[in-house]
C-alpha cells in the first residue's frame, strides 16, 4: 500500500473520530470454550486455537500456551503497526521480521514461591528490516510503532482487567 492510499483510507475515519469522539470507542470480543483435560478452545473468527498448559507447568506441549498467544498477539500487532507507520511516513520495507520473547518464572505460576510474580517478568521485541531508511528514521519508526501498537501499549500500561463469574447460559 502506498502512503497516499493509507492516508486516503484513514482520513474519513480520523475526521469521524474527531467530530464524534464516542464513535471511536469499539469493544472487541474474544470467546472460548473449556475443553478436554486442562484446555480452552478459542474461536479466533478465522480458526479454532486450542490452548493448554505449558510443559513447564505440566502440559504435554501439544497445545499453545497462553503466554505464546500473548507474544504472538504482540508480534502481529507490532508488525502491522510498524508496516502502517512505515507506509505513512514513506519508508519502503523490502523485507522484515518481527520476533518477541518473554521470560516466565514458573515458580510463581505454580505457587511454589509467593515472592515470584506470576506472568512475564521481561518481554523483548525485535524488528529485523531491510528498508530504505537511515538510522535516525528507523528510530523514529520504532518510537512511533511503540506508541501506536495497541497490544504493546496495553501491556506497558498494565490495563486493568475486571473478571467476573456468571452462570452458564444454556
Amino acid at each position: 500500500m502506498k502512503t497516499e492510499d493509507l492516508k486516503a483510507l484513514q482520513a474519513p475515519l480520523k475526521k469521524k473520530y474527531s467530530d464524534d469522539p464516542q464513535s471511536a470507542v469499539i469493544t472487541l470480543h474474544a470467546s472460548g470454550k473449556l475443553g478436554e483435560g486442562i484446555s480452552c478452545k478459542v474461536d479466533t473468527g478465522r480458526a479454532l486455537t486450542q490452548a493448554g498448559l505449558h510443559p513447564a507447568s505440566g502440559g504435554d506441549g501439544t497445545m499453545l500456551c497462553s503466554g505464546d498467544l500473548l507474544l504472538e498477539a504482540l508480534v502481529a500487532c507490532a508488525g502491522v503497526t510498524l508496516n502502517a507507520v512505515a507506509t505513512s511516513i514513506g519508508i519502503t520495507i523490502k523485507e522484515g521480521k518481527v520476533r518477541a520473547e518473554g521470560d516466565l518464572d514458573f515458580k510463581g505460576t505454580l505457587g511454589v514461591s509467593k515472592e515470584v510474580p506470576v506472568g512475564f517478568q521481561n518481554i523483548r521485541l525485535y524488528f529485523e528490516l531491510d528498508c530504505d531508511a537511515g538510522e535516525e528514521t528507523k528510530q523514529t519508526l520504532l518510537k512511533l510503532t511503540e506508541r501506536y501498537c495497541v497490544v504493546l501499549q496495553t501491556i506497558v500500561a498494565a490495563t486493568p482487567v475486571n473478571a467476573h463469574i456468571h452462570a452458564l447460559k444454556k
